[in-house]
């Protein structure tokens, strides 16, 4: 699919590698000027002229403006905003609910749910004037579909999709449309880390987890952009509120047999 984002700008959160940078990488490619933001910015990313790196942290409420600020200064609008931004329970960390501790969960609510809450609001806020937007959330089939001994994360990714629903009725009259992609298991150097660890291969995690996808393999990150740029799309303007499972089947139902 080709989409015309020439002349767009677009913030991409959490750009510096994954899903983020594989959702800015699209845009730039299909003519947009990319924002791309991370914890530690994404410097290569400023060779290009038209593109701007920005150290971001998306649970300060300061920081964020600060961000938006920047954008405004520089390219004097803010057409897309995709809210990528996150964390995920570490291995050690899955645990039943009565073993969660307080600030794990407070850390996954802050990153995962308060900082999409963060940028949305200074995002619309800099799009509202110009009658015009495009806000993508990244939830996560988990925030649809829970799974066992990840209770903040999938309490932070249901809240997400909530949170989109709500800012696209608000936002719908100023021609600004609000959308999330709940990707399922994609194939990042995070998740390669993970499934390939010592004791996920003492789990046979990653067979185990192929069996519950239809499709029998995680998305590539490019994937996971291809649904971003369609929500990107000028022409998508239509299509609000909605909560797009890129998960290969995983939420339509069981895909073994018991």
């Amino acid at each position: 699919m080709r989409v015309d984002l020439t002349g767009r700008v677009a913030l991409v959160t959490g750009s510096a590698k994954g899903i983020g940078r594989a959702i800015a990488d699209r845009f730039a490619a299909e003519g947009a000027s990319v924002v791309y933001s991370d914890m530690a910015a994404p410097s290569e990313a400023a060779n290009d002229p038209r593109h701007m790196a920005l150290k971001l942290d998306v649970t300060d409420e300061d920081d964020v403006q600060a961000a938006i600020d920047a954008i405004i200064a520089r390219y004097g609008k803010l057409d897309i905003c995709v809210n990528n931004a996150g964390i995920g329970t570490a291995p050690a960390d899955r645990v039943t609910i009565d073993k969660v501790r307080l600030e794990q969960w407070k850390r996954l609510i802050d990153v995962d749910l308060t900082g999409v809450f963060l940028v949305s609001r200074a995002a619309s806020a800099a799009m509202i004037p110009a009658k015009y937007g495009r806000i993508i959330n990244i939830s996560s089939v988990l925030g649809l579909v829970p799974m066992r001994l990840q209770s903040a994360y999938v309490a932070a990714k249901a809240g997400v999709a909530n949170l989109t629903k709500g800012m696209a009725i608000e936002l719908a009259p100023h021609g600004i449309t609000v959308n999330a992609i709940a990707p399922g298991s994609t194939a990042t150097d995070g998740w390669r880390g993970w499934i390939n660890d010592a004791t996920s291969e003492e789990k046979d995690l990653h067979a185990r987890l192929m069996s519950h996808i239809p499709m029998g393999r995680p998305a590539e990150t490019g994937e996971i952009a291809h649904a971003a740029l369609f929500l990107a799309d000028p022409d998508s303007a239509f299509v609000t509120a909605q909560i797009v499972a890129v998960d290969g089947g995983w939420i339509a139902g069981f895909a073994r047999d018991f």
